[in-house]
């Protein structure tokens, strides 16, 4: 991948031709996501009528709905084609976001936007199980690659809401409905046109609650059952670390403009820089960064280097506390840049891990359990944040800083753990025929 520029990797991408066009339907759906997300507070602030309380309510309801849509989507995508029901997902959210147009009471809008939540989640877990079959081994570099088209996307797309919010009519924002509506029926369109990826149907492992990388097939040659995700302690441990190791998130979009404008002097027009700041470096450096912490070991260095990353930004966060406006300023939009490596590094960590710590019989239904760390991070993130960090002061952010860290430790010694176990598991079964079945212990 070194030498090689985005555009060239866009260009051949690893998978192909389905890769290539898998590709452009996720950045025409980030693009319609774009618009929505900075349509969505002011569309239900001045179309809908809601206060604050409504409102958090609603996106509450619709985050919670979110952790759902990823288990689920990987134990149907054990039974069902994967294209199909990413394309099922498109056209549920079509269907949702049509309702919007004519459903305005805040109890009516509550299961609709729970609706949307959910098969939007499905769907980003379905894309991750296209990319670990159509990929391959090289299936960091087209998370790198997606990551670089769904952040141009959703820039592209905060740019034409931006259109629309200047006119500011209750028609221009059902204009911006429509246009994110659009957006799913082109996608699907895309995702018609892809093969299925090879490993679609139920595939099962031998060894049953073990949570092992063996084989599919039992002793007389007939497929046993699929291990469980939740019956593995070991994958449940890594999925639990993973959750309070997305807080990147939560940091940049909620963190950092809040403690902005409460506990610095610094202008509120620098708000806006900090998801500018973000969008221009992922795009920029998530390949390198993908290079970098390739393969599972690569991975797992990528978790350490997370929390050190999460502790420089949240230190920045206590040097602007009561500073001026430039001093101010200057450290947020630091703080802004090491939370953008923090993610650069997560999104390359959580996404491998995730796939290589799965049994290789059974990862349709493990990365729909993996899935749900980003969901559970979105509901829980924005409260902790508030409700406990800043409400601690510059205390809470070094004390959240020190917590990344301590938890990248744990998460990487824990990962190479279960590495070095479903090693010594597929080494044991290329040793040769077991008088039984062979379980791993990698709980």
């Amino acid at each position: 991948m070194r030498g090689n520029g985005l555009i060239a990797q866009l260009r051949r991408p690893p998978g192909g031709r389905d890769a290539r066009i898998m590709l452009l339907a996720q950045g025409v759906d980030r693009t319609g996501t774009g618009v929505w997300s900075a349509a969505s507070v002011l569309y239900f602030t001045y179309v809908c009528g809601m206060d604050a309380r409504q409102l958090g309510l609603l996106l509450g309801v619709g985050a919670v709905a979110g952790i759902a849509g990823s288990p689920l989507a990987g134990r149907l995508a054990e039974r069902v084609p994967v294209r199909l029901l990413l394309i099922g997902c498109h056209l549920l959210r079509l269907g949702a976001m049509g309702l919007l147009l004519v459903v305005d009471d805040f109890a009516a809008l509550l299961p609709v936007v729970a609706l949307i939540c959910l098969a939007e989640r499905a769907a980003k877990t379905l894309e991750m199980l296209f990319a670990t079959r159509v990929a391959g081994e090289r299936r960091t570099t087209y998370q790198a690659l997606f990551r670089s088209v769904a952040n141009a996307g959703v820039a592209l797309g905060a740019g034409v809401a931006a259109i629309g919010l200047a006119v500011g009519s209750t028609t221009a924002y059902r204009v911006l409905i429509l246009a994110n509506g659009l957006s799913y029926v082109l996608a699907a369109v895309l995702v018609w046109r892809v093969r299925e990826p090879s490993g679609c149907g139920l595939v099962a492992a031998k060894g049953g609650a073990g949570g092992g990388a063996e084989g599919a097939e039992g002793r007389a040659g007939e497929p046993s059952a699929a291990p469980s995700p939740w019956r593995d302690r070991g994958y449940l441990r890594f999925v639990l670390l993973d959750i309070p190791l997305n807080l990147d998130d939560s940091i940049l979009g909620v963190g950092l403009p809040l403690w902005l404008v409460h506990h610095t002097g610094a202008p509120h027009a620098v708000v806006p820089a900090f998801l500018v700041l973000n969008t221009v470096l992922v795009v920029l450096l998530q390949l390198r960064v993908s290079a970098w912490a390739e393969g599972p070991r690569g991975a797992a260095t990528a978790v350490r280097w997370y929390g050190v990353a999460v502790l420089g930004s949240c230190l920045l966060i206590v040097l602007a506390t009561g500073a001026g406006p430039v001093v101010a300023s200057v450290a947020l939009l630091a703080a802004a840049v090491l939370v953008t490596v923090a993610e650069l590094m997560r999104s390359v960590s959580s996404w491998e891990l995730a796939v290589v710590l799965a049994p290789p019989g059974a990862r349709a239904s493990y990365l729909g359990v993996a899935g749900m760390s980003q969901s559970v991070q979105k509901s829980v993130g924005p409260l902790l944040l508030t409700g406990v960090v800043m409400a601690a002061g510059p205390v809470g952010w070094v004390g959240l800083g020190v917590a990344a860290v301590g938890l990248g430790a744990l998460q990487r010694r824990a990962s190479l753990g279960r590495l070095a176990a479903l090693d010594a598991v597929a080494a044991g079964a290329g040793a040769g025929p077991s008088p039984r079945p062979a379980t791993a212990s990698v709980g």
